[in-house]
């Protein structure tokens, strides 16, 4: 998978995740430097299942 597929596909499920639009998380996820560490983690993170990964990037936000 390449980074940009992940970093579309990471916006796509947490959209879902806390039901908003991708439009609206992709922009929240570049305000608050999501895409920075999807992107400079991409090798450790891209092959995690995507439940871990909405855990990790909830803890990343300080969501919990």
């Amino acid at each position: 998978m390449s980074k940009l597929s992940f970093i579309t596909f990471c916006v796509e499920y947490y959209a879902k995740h806390i039901n908003k639009t991708s439009d609206e998380v992709y922009q929240y996820f570049k305000q608050e430097k999501v895409l920075e560490f999807l992107i400079n983690d991409y090798d450790d993170l891209h092959g995690m299942g995507m439940e871990y990964l909405m855990q990790m990037i909830d803890e990343f936000l300080g969501v919990i």
